[in-house]
């Protein structure tokens, strides 16, 4: 960028009511870079011929090769209209394994351009983005693409044009319809709820949602309301109902305003009455939309695409666009066609007057969507420290006043080469710099001339002898190592953020009343600051104008604009951290990865580091193996993660294993059927049932004991503490209502936590009422005998006190604080008693066992998931109390093993117990330890009591493809076990949409293979969707005479969950039964009885 392009951005920085910070959401292949591209062709930096072909955001070799946007990029645009904008605009990807750049782009937006292609209409990952617009309360506007394809391809007249463009506009209310109904019923709920509180008599029901009320004239795309744009970016024009209502109110002496009115929807033109009437579609006329937009874009077309020369000669003279006569001799008529197009109908004018009009600015700023920000976890605002609740004020106002407080959000770091930054990049040399090189360059030649030889050679050798190889000086290792440099991807929403700043840098779990309780008053970032959790200062390096490709160095930026810095910071330790960012995607595909050189370990760690700085969703984890695992949410994701790690952070060469398919373990009830199909008779279940208790007792011990019911009983080695145990399968409701409230259990958790420490944590009303409402379900779903009051026993969830399985008190007599304890509804437990107080000294120990034996199976060391233990009988001896652990010191024991967490505990006052002399631990070690390891092992025994089955990740394909390849697309799905559970043809086109449900773990090289059978004429859409038990027993052997007849004696025929499970257990070097030849050189002759 020139200076003086450079200096007009710098300048419009500092007015935020006309800054708009907006980003491009589409599902993959709308058009969001084609359109990007012209909207940058618009300033001048790109030509607008290259539009759509340089793909200019898209600055990584890779996202060239595929065509597929990967990381969403950010640059600065200047427009004039009737004043001066300045728009950040970030162009982010529709790919779903790359939803994560899409949140991180959200966050730092005011308002978003959405893109839906004119054929295809809304596709899921248009949902996904309409959905995380809303989420983060940015202003959406539509622009429906690729319209040029309703008349080349589609060959639709316009008539059926306007007709499908009304679906489509239908289609996207309707999604943007459902997220505003569900926020007004919650918003409704909230309030009934607090009237019924306060209501005293009698009752009166009002049976409104409460719709009626509330005013969405604002909420839906309308082409009248200006918020949609025709376009078609590859052919570089589009349009607003707007323009055309300029151009005819000129022509035809009509009122604009009522043209903006009636341009859009059922009114036809009268020519004899020269008046605009409703009505069109009931009396057959042509609506004014057809009649004088898409009649004269489709003529164009047809004159263009047929060649009809005189036509062509007489629209473009009509039009006053001037067309060069290479563009009207190509032999391809779309570039003639984008050649009066684009003077006609710039895309870029008309997206861009738009965005200036209808999107808000950051003075604009919603106070809800501030709370929001500030409300972390479970804190609702009001909680807050008073000088926290008082920085509402600074994002509300935008202030780049002196004495605004800096408040600055990081979404993302990226990763830049070093040698691209602007103070290392090579310029232009200035005429006094290059006669000043050419001055010292003459003086040095001819100081070495007049040197005499003897002189030279001694010098030459001096400096050969104190030379130092590249390899061998550490400076330049330290150079090589440092090649990449990351920037922070961020917005200041408050204040100043000027070079070489001190500010205070705040983690995500930073607390800003323990911050404020240590920092002393009126301390800033310059100051020396105490040793305070989660809080840090840095200093403003460098500070970057994001422009795509490109950076440019700046020395401030003020409040409203979107930067990178070369350092989440603030100027002052009240702020708290922000929200965390909505991922839609969960990473779930992971790789094992080691160097092929060991001593380039250190390198591979330090690469993986830096991947999982440089990428919001990659996880880096450390096996209990010592395995280094890269997860990630796709395949495509999976490569381009392993191609950084390989080019750009680590540099070197390592091998990835296949990849890690995760799984999961679970009992179900007894099958009423056999393996052919047929009723089980009660001889059969019986037989069933005692090949299941063979199993259990054939690793059974004379501490074990497995009752014919499947409740396991099991002693500890000093026979000092018994406990059985029971595994029930929980309803698969209840399994996905606790999968889906994984976080609010961690965060009930952790408020249980703090009420045992005897702190007294501010709950949010809204996580208050989740809770509640998921005891309620709980209630509602676990009913009938067994479940009686099972709700009000939980004593546990698992693995890791968040999952989706669940520890029952059975023990009759036991009392214990309940797992609902934060819901102020639980009455004090009376530990009167001798055995109740002995119990409670190793609570956490049966606690611990059972989080260890959720955390990994016995089918394939997977984690289990849907299983529900109940203890029904637990005994320890009076003479184990002496040598009783902290209770407390036993969790964190099991917790480092299960979480692996490097940080240390204290015990709380309430929960200190006896500890045990150092001379008085028996032979087996502490009673604690034991009861852990007896605890899981029982889980397990309880487990194998019950019919087993694998659960299976599944994703949701959702599959475009026309009528000619359907057949191969289900020919792919069968062959990798996938299940279609729908088709539909989509109306209008002669595309069919396939739903289906594809394992995960045969998902690899599935959209290439799938692409490959049907020549590109179909793309699945993979996204990661539920676990699916296996109805096939992976220990399953034939018992009934038809199973013997079917799969013969050995039952040898493929078993998918045995195949699951042999390739866990082989991969993590498990046993696993099968048989291997012996003696493979040894002739082997089959004999066959005649």
């Amino acid at each position: 960028m020139g200076p003086a392009g450079l200096d007009r951005i710098i300048s419009l920085q500092r007015n935020p009511a006309n800054i708009r910070n907006l980003c491009i959401l589409a599902h993959v292949d709308h058009g969001k870079t084609t359109l990007a591209d012209c909207l940058v062709a618009s300033n001048g930096i790109i030509s607008s011929r290259l539009a759509g072909k340089v793909r200019y955001l898209d600055s990584r070799e890779d996202e060239q090769d595929r065509g597929i946007t990967m990381k969403s990029s950010a640059i600065s645009l200047h427009y004039s209209n009737d004043q001066d904008y300045l728009l950040n605009l970030i162009d982010s990807p529709g790919h779903v394994d790359f939803s994560s750049e899409v949140s991180t782009a959200v966050r730092l937006c005011d308002g978003a351009v959405v893109i839906v292609d004119a054929v295809e209409g809304v596709c899921p990952q248009t949902q996904v983005v309409l959905r995380q617009a809303w989420l983060e309360n940015i202003r959406p506007v539509l622009v429906i693409n690729k319209m040029d394809r309703l008349i080349m391809e589609l060959k639709l007249t316009p008539q059926e044009a306007y007709t499908h463009l009304q679906k489509i506009l239908e289609q996207v209310n309707a999604v943007t319809g459902s997220l505003f109904m569900s926020k007004v019923l919650e918003e409704r709920a909230e309030k009934e709820e607090k009237e019924s509180e306060t209501t005293s008599g009698d009752q009166v029901y009002d049976w409104s949602a409460g719709l009626e009320e509330t005013d969405d004239s604002q909420l839906y795309f309308s082409p009248d309301q200006g918020n949609v744009v025709f376009a078609s970016a590859i052919d570089g024009w589009g349009f607003s109902v707007k323009q055309f209502a300029h151009i005819y109110s000129e022509k035809m002496g009509i009122k604009r305003e009522l043209l903006l009115k009636t341009l859009w929807g059922d009114f036809y033109l009268n020519a004899k009455a020269k008046k605009i009437m409703k009505g069109a579609q009931a009396k057959g006329k042509k609506p004014l939309f057809v009649q004088l937009v898409l009649d004269n874009i489709w003529s164009l077309y047809d004159a263009v695409v047929t060649r009809d020369q005189e036509k062509v000669v007489k629209v473009v003279t009509s039009l006053g666009v001037k067309v060069m006569a290479r563009d009207s001799r190509h032999s391809d008529p779309k570039v003639l066609l984008s050649a009066i197009c684009s003077q006609w109908l710039p895309v870029a004018q008309a997206v861009l007057s738009m965005v200036c009009e209808k999107l808000p600015s950051p003075l604009d700023m919603a106070a809800e969507r501030v709370e929001k920000l500030m409300s972390v976890g479970a804190r609702r605002f009001d909680s807050l420290p008073e000088q926290t609740q008082e920085l509402k004020r600074a994002f509300l106002q935008c202030s780049s006043a002196e004495n605004a407080p800096v408040i600055v959000f990081v979404s993302k770091m990226f990763a830049v080469d070093t040698k691209a930054l602007p103070q290392n990049r090579q310029r232009t040399l200035t005429p006094e710099e290059i006669g000043q090189r050419r001055e010292l360059a003459r003086q040095r030649h001819a100081a070495r001339m007049a040197a005499g030889q003897t002189a030279a050679e001694s010098n030459k050798d001096l400096i050969h002898s104190g030379s130092v190889s590249p390899e061998e000086d550490p400076r330049g290792t330290d150079r090589s190592e440092q090649r990449e440099t990351f920037i922070a991807f961020a917005r200041v929403y408050s204040g100043v953020v000027k070079k070489g700043q001190r500010v205070f840098v705040l983690g995500p779990k930073y607390d800003p009343t323990q911050g404020l309780s240590m920092l002393p008053e009126s301390c800033s970032a310059s100051d020396f600051v105490p040793d305070v959790p989660h809080l840090s200062c840095c200093s403003m390096e460098s500070i970057y104008l994001l422009m795509g490709r490109e950076l440019e160095e700046l020395e401030e930026v003020p409040a409203g604009n979107v930067l990178g810095e070369f350092s989440h910071p603030v100027n002052l330790p009240a702020c708290p951290p922000f929200i965390p960012l909505n991922f839609e995607a969960r990473p779930i595909v992971r790789v094992a990865i080691e160097p092929k050189h060991p001593s380039e370990m250190p390198k591979l760690v330090r690469g993986m580091r830096l991947l999982n700085q440089a990428d919001p969703c990659a996880e880096v984890l450390i096996q209990e193996t010592g395995e280094h695992v890269l997860v990630t949410a796709g395949e495509v994701h999976l490569q381009r993660c392993l191609d950084d790690l390989r080019e750009r952070f680590a540099k070197i060469e390592f091998s990835a294993s296949k990849p890690i398919i995760p799984f999961r373990e679970t009992v179900v009830r007894p099958p009423k059927v056999d393996m052919v199909n047929e009723e089980m008779g009660k001889q059969h279940k019986v037989a069933i049932i005692h090949q299941v208790k063979e199993g259990s007792q054939g690793r059974s011990s004379d501490n074990l004991h497995v009752d014919p019911s499947g409740l396991v009983t099991l002693t500890t080695p000093n026979r000092l503490a018994t406990v059985s145990v029971r595994a029930i399968p929980l309803p698969q409701e209840v399994t996905c209502l606790l999968e889906s409230s994984s976080e609010l259990i961690r965060t009930m958790e952790q408020v249980n936590m703090s009420l045992r420490e005897g702190k007294n944590l501010d709950i949010n009303p809204a996580t208050l009422e989740a809770m509640v409402g998921l005891k309620a379900q709980l209630e509602n779903l676990l009913q009938g005998r067994k479940w009686r009051n099972a709700v009000e026993h939980i004593w546990a969830f698992g693995p890791r006190r968040c999952g989706p399985n669940i520890l029952l008190n059975s023990v009759e007599g036991y009392q214990r604080p309940s797992v609902w304890q934060c819901l102020g509804r639980v009455d004090d437990v009376d530990e009167a008693g001798a055995q109740a107080a002995v119990l409670r000294d190793f609570d956490n120990s049966i606690i611990s066992g059972f989080q260890l034996a959720t955390l990994s199976g016995p089918l394939c060391e997977e984690p289990l998931m849907g299983v529900c233990f109940s203890i029904e009988r637990w005994d320890v001896q009076s003479s184990a109390a002496p040598q009783s652990q902290d209770s407390r010191f036993c969790e964190d024991l099991a917790e480092s093993k299960v979480e692996r967490s490097s940080e240390a505990t204290e015990a709380g006052p309430s929960q200190a117990r006896r500890r045990p002399d150092a001379a008085s631990a028996d032979c087996y070690g502490p009673v604690s330890g034991q009861l852990i390891a007896s605890m899981k092992e029982a889980c397990r025994h309880a487990f194998h009591a019950q019919p087993q089955r694998l659960m299976a990740a599944m994703y949701t394909c959702e599959i475009m493809a026309t009528a000619e390849v359907l057949g191969k697309v289900y020919g792919v799905l069968g062959k990798r076990e996938g299940r279609v559970l729908h088709e539909e043809m989509k109306e209008g086109t002669d595309m069919f949409i396939i739903k289906a449900v594809l394992p995960v773990a045969e998902s690899f090289g599935f959209a290439d293979e799938i692409r490959k059978r049907t020549s590109g004429l179909a793309s699945p859409q993979l996204v990661f969707s539920h676990w699916e038990v296996l109805s096939s027993d992976p220990y399953w052997v034939p018992t009934t005479e038809e199973e013997y007849l079917h799969f013969g004696e050995k039952a040898d025929s493929a078993n998918q969950a045995l195949k699951y499970m042999n390739a866990v257990r082989r991969r993590k070097g498990l046993y696993v039964e099968e048989k291997i030849v012996e003696h493979a050189e040894k002739q082997r002759t089959l004999g066959k009885n005649k």
